[in-house]
C-alpha cells in the first residue's frame, strides 16, 4: 500500500520538512533504504547514516539538529521510535488475517470456539478449552483440556498450553513455548527424589507478549502469574508460583527460580539470574549478566555484577579491577625496597 509523507505525518501528529508529497511504499533500516522507503533515527550512534540513506522520508525527534545537510524528507515527532512502532502496528494490522478451522485441524468435542476464531493445520483444542471471539491458533499448537485464551490472543506454531492455563486477551506467544509444564519439585527422600504433584496452573493477564522457545512452569498450588502488560523475550524459563509484576520486562536467557515476586515496571537485561522465594521491588533495573541471591528491597534500584551490587559500586569495581596489575607490581617494587632498606640498617 502506499502512502503520502503528508498521511504519515498527519496520522503520527508530525511536523514535514520537505516535500510532504513524496510517496512512501515500504520501510526501511536507515544504512539500507532507498527510494520510496520510510525510515527512523532514534540512537545517536546511527546519525551518521541520515546524511547518506537514500530513503525518501525519515521519522526523528523534534529536537533534532542536523550537522550537514539532509537529502531525505523528515517527518518530525515527539518520540520517532515510538512513532515508527504505530507505524508498523498500523502495516501489520492491514494483513489478512485467517478465519475458520483448518481441516487438518483437531477441536475435541466440549471446546467452545468465539467468533472469527482461526485454528490452523495440526492444531488440537482440547476439551473444555474456551477460545474467545478473534483468537488465532496457528499450526501445530496444542491446548490441554480446560484452557482459556481470551480475546484477540495469538498463539503461533509449535506452542504448547497444558491444561488449566489461563490466558488473557490480546496475548501473543511466540513458536515453540511452553506455558504451564511442571515446575521443578521434588522431595529428597534418602538416596532418591520423590516428585511433588505440580497440580496449579499458569495465569497470564492481558496484553502479554511471550517470545519464542519460553518456559513458564505451572505452580504447585495456585497460580504462576505473569501480570498485564509484561513483555518478556526468547529463550527465558519462569519458575513454578513466580509473580511478574505489570509491565515488566525481561531480556532473552533470564531466568528466574521458585516463588519470587517480580515487582511492576521492572527491566531485566540478558541472561540475568534471579534465585527462588525472593521479592524484588517495583521499578527495579537489573543489568545483563547479574546474579541476584537477595531481596531487593529498594524501589527503581539499579543493579549489576554477580552478587548484585548497586551499578555505580559495580562499575568502580571494574575499574578498580584493570588497575590491579599496575598496582600488583607496584607492591612488589616497595616490598623490594623495603628489604633494601631493612639490609642497610642491619648494617649499620
Amino acid at each position: 500500500m502506499e502512502y503520502t509523507v503528508k498521511m504519515i505525518a498527519e496520522y503520527l501528529g508530525g511536523e514535514v520538512e520537505g516535500d510532504e508529497t513524496k510517496s512512501l511504499r515500504n520501510v526501511g533500516k536507515i544504512e539500507e533504504a532507498g527510494e520510496g522507503d520510510l525510515t527512523f533515527l532514534a540512537n545517536p550512534a546511527y546519525e551518521k547514516y541520515i546524511y547518506t540513506t537514500g530513503a525518501t522520508a525519515v521519522l526523528v525527534n523534534k529536537d533534532f539538529v542536523p550537522q550537514r545537510p539532509v537529502k531525505a524528507v523528515l517527518i518530525r515527532v515527539d518520540n520517532a521510535y515510538e512513532a515508527l512502532a504505530r507505524l508498523l502496528k498500523l502495516v501489520e494490522g492491514q494483513r489478512e488475517q485467517p478465519v475458520g478451522i483448518h481441516e487438518l485441524a483437531l477441536v475435541e468435542e466440549g471446546a467452545t470456539l468465539g467468533k472469527d476464531v482461526y485454528v490452523g493445520p495440526f492444531a488440537v483444542v482440547s476439551k473444555g478449552v474456551v477460545l474467545a471471539d478473534g483468537v488465532r491458533v496457528h499450526a501445530h499448537v496444542f491446548i490441554g483440556e480446560g484452557a482459556k485464551l481470551g480475546e484477540g490472543t495469538v498463539v503461533y506454531y509449535g506452542v504448547k498450553i497444558y491444561h488449566g492455563c489461563e490466558i488473557g486477551r490480546n496475548c501473543v506467544i511466540h513458536a515453540g513455548s511452553v506455558i504451564g509444564a511442571d515446575g521443578f519439585g521434588f522431595a529428597p527422600t534418602g538416596e532418591e527424589y520423590t516428585k511433588v504433584p505440580q497440580v496449579g496452573i499458569v495465569k497470564i493477564e492481558d496484553d502479554v507478549e511471550i517470545g519464542a522457545n519460553v518456559t513458564i512452569d505451572r505452580a504447585t498450588m495456585g497460580a504462576t502469574l505473569i501480570r498485564k502488560g509484561v513483555k518478556i523475550d526468547n529463550l527465558i524459563q519462569i519458575g513454578h508460583n513466580v509473580e511478574v509484576g505489570e509491565r515488566t520486562v525481561m531480556a532473552a536467557q533470564t531466568g528466574i527460580a521458585g516463588s519470587t515476586k517480580i515487582g511492576r515496571n521492572c527491566m531485566f537485561g540478558g541472561q540475568v539470574g534471579i534465585s527462588g522465594h525472593l521479592t524484588i521491588a517495583d521499578g527495579v533495573k537489573i543489568a545483563a549478566k547479574t546474579g541476584v541471591p537477595g531481596n531487593i528491597k529498594k524501589e527503581n534500584a539499579v543493579l549489576e555484577g554477580i552478587p548484585a551490587v548497586p551499578i555505580m559500586q559495580f562499575q568502580r569495581g571494574v575499574i578498580y579491577n584493570k588497575r590491579l596489575p599496575d598496582l600488583f607490581r607496584r607492591v612488589e617494587e616497595l616490598e623490594k625496597k623495603l628489604k633494601e632498606l631493612e639490609g642497610r640498617k642491619d648494617e649499620d
